[in-house]
C-alpha cells in the first residue's frame, strides 16, 4: 500500500528551513507505518524511538536538553549510527514524554541538520499545548483515514486512478459501474489501514466489519484511559449518537437529541475532547459565504462526522447486503453516508475546512462551502442519480459564485448557468459542474480549468 502523504514528507525532507515535524492524526491512521516506510525509502538509515514507557530515553530526555548527549543516547538504544542528511529520526508516541515534545525546540535551534520526525494522538499533544510546548519550533502535518484515491490504489486499480487524474470524461465514462461498484466497496470498508489491508488480503466483508467493530472497541476503551472521569459518560453519549444525528433529515447537532436533558453547556467539554482525539470532525454553519470563511463561524450550528465513513457503516450495523442491492449504500440514512464521504475527501485530499450554509428561512442548505483559489466554492452532495439541486440554486442566486458543485451518481457535465436578471453571453453567469462521487479528487483541477 501507499500513502499519498510522502509526497508531503518529502517536501519538508527537501525544505532547506524546515523544522522538526510534528505527525498528528487519530489512533491506527497509520501514522508509525507512514513514518517507517517514509525513512525505509528516503533515508539510508532511521533510527526508530517509541517512548511510551521507555524509561531509560524519558530519563534522558527529561535531565536536560544537550542534543549531542541526546543523539547520543538515541545511538545506544537503537544501534543506528546517526548522521546528519541520511538519518531520520523517529520518535514515536512523543506525548508520553512531555521532556521529548520540548526538545523539539532545541533540535530546531541548535540541530536543524538532523531530520526529526515526531508522532502521537491528538489529544495527547493538545494536553502538552502549555509550558514546554515548542510554539513556532515545528511544522505539523495531520494523517487522515485513506482517501478513495488511495483505496483504488491500494485494492490494484490504478489504471482507473490514473483515468480520473486524466480526466478523460468520455473514457471515464465507459467505466462507470466498475468505478462505481469499488465506491460502494468503499462505502462499506472506508479507509482505515488496517481494514483495507484486509479487503485486498482476503476479499471478505465479515473480516472487515471485524476489525471495524474492534477499532470502535478500542476507541471506546480510549474514553476510560485518556479522558476525565466526569467528562466520560458524555464522551460515550456524543459518540453513540453521532449516526442517529446524521441520519436526520436536518444534520444539525442537536444537544437534546444525545439525551434528555443536556445541552451545550454539560456536552461541549466532552465535545471539545472528541474534536481533539481526531475521532469527529465538526462541520460548522456559517452566517456569510465571504473570505474567509472562518471569520463567519457560527458557534451554536454545527454537524458532526465520523473520522472514517467504513467506520460510520459499521457504527450503524449497516449489512453488507447493501452493497450489491443497487444503490442502495449511497442513500443509505437518507444519504448521511454520502454525506460523511464528500466530508471525508474534503479533507483527506485537499486539506480543507469545510463549512456549510443555511438561507435565513432555513429553506435552502448547501452541505458544504470551501475555500478553493482565492475563491468559495458550493459543493451539493446528492446520494445515486439526483440533479435536483433547489438548494444550489438558491445559494447561487443570491450569491452568484464563479463556480459551483454538484456531486453525484450521475455522470460528468459542465454547464454555464445565467444568473436572474442576467444572460450567460452577458456575463452574468457561474459554471455548474456535475462531478461524479467517485471523483471527487479532481475537484480542485475542475475548477482551476473553468476561465474566471
Amino acid at each position: 500500500m501507499q500513502r499519498f502523504a510522502i509526497k508531503h514528507l518529502l517536501e519538508w525532507k527537501d525544505d532547506p528551513d524546515r523544522k522538526p515535524l510534528l505527525l498528528l492524526g487519530a489512533r491506527q491512521v497509520g501514522k508509525t507505518w507512514l513514518m517507517k516506510e517514509f525513512g525505509r525509502l528516503h533515508f539510508k538509515k532511521c533510527a526508530y524511538i517509541y517512548l511510551d514507557k521507555n524509561q531509560p530515553m524519558a530519563e534522558i530526555f527529561e535531565r536536560d536538553f544537550d542534543i549531542r548527549r541526546i543523539i547520543l543516547a538515541m545511538q545506544i538504544q537503537t544501534g543506528v549510527q546517526i548522521t546528519p542528511g541520511d538519518t531520520l529520526i523517529i520518535l514515536d508516541e512523543i506525548q508520553s514524554c512531555p521532556a521529548a515534545v520540548t526538545a523539539l525546540k532545541y533540535f530546531c535551534e541548535e540541530a536543524k541538520e538532523y531530520h526529526v520526525i515526531a508522532a502521537g494522538s491528538q489529544v495527547g499533544i493538545s494536553e502538552l499545548s502549555g509550558t514546554g510546548f515548542p510554539v513556532g519550533k515545528v511544522n505539523r502535518r495531520y494523517l487522515y483515514p485513506m482517501s478513495f484515491s488511495e483505496f483504488l490504489d491500494a485494492t490494484g486499480n490504478q489504471p482507473l486512478l490514473h483515468l480520473l487524474q486524466a480526466r478523460d470524461w468520455k473514457m471515464v465514462e465507459a467505466f462507470h459501474d466498475k468505478i462505481t461498484d469499488l465506491l460502494r466497496y468503499y462505502y462499506f470498508i472506508g479507509g482505515m489501514p488496517e481494514a483495507v489491508a484486509s479487503f485486498v488480503t482476503h476479499q471478505n466483508f465479515q473480516r472487515v466489519r471485524a476489525i471495524q467493530n474492534a477499532l470502535l472497541a478500542d476507541y471506546r476503551d480510549d474514553f476510560g484511559k485518556h479522558a476525565p472521569k466526569e467528562v466520560k459518560p458524555r464522551i460515550e453519549m456524543i459518540w453513540d449518537s453521532v449516526p442517529a444525528q446524521l441520519a436526520r433529515e436536518n444534520r444539525k447537532f442537536v444537544f437534546s437529541k444525545v439525551r434528555k436533558g443536556e445541552d451545550s453547556t454539560t456536552l461541549e467539554p466532552a465535545l471539545g475532547w472528541l474534536k481533539d482525539t481526531g475521532l469527529i470532525s465538526m462541520v460548522h454553519r456559517i452566517s456569510k459565504p465571504s473570505i474567509p470563511l472562518s471569520a463567519y463561524r457560527d458557534e451554536s450550528a454545527f454537524k458532526l462526522f465520523f473520522l472514517d465513513v467504513g467506520l460510520l457503516a459499521a457504527a450503524s450495523n449497516l449489512d453488507a447486503q447493501a452493497i450489491i442491492d443497487g444503490n442502495r449504500i449511497f442513500q443509505e440514512f437518507k444519504g448521511a453516508l454520502t454525506e460523511q464521504y464528500v466530508q471525508q475527501q474534503l479533507i483527506a485530499e485537499f486539506g480543507m475546512k469545510p463549512y456549510y450554509w443555511t438561507s435565513k428561512s432555513g429553506q435552502a442548505e448547501v452541505d458544504f462551502l470551501a475555500e478553493c483559489n482565492s475563491g468559495i466554492i458550493p459543493i451539493e452532495a446528492k446520494a445515486e442519480k439526483n440533479l435536483q439541486a433547489k438548494s444550489l440554486k438558491v445559494y447561487c442566486s443570491k450569491h452568484r459564485p464563479g463556480v459551483a458543485i454538484r456531486t453525484s451518481m450521475s455522470h460528468y457535465f459542465r454547464q454555464d448557468i445565467a444568473l436572474p436578471d442576467h444572460s450567460a453571453s452577458s456575463g452574468g453567469k457561474y459554471t455548474l459542474i456535475d462531478l461524479p462521487l467517485y471523483a471527487l479528487n479532481q475537484l480542485t483541477a475542475e475548477i482551476k480549468g473553468t476561465s474566471k
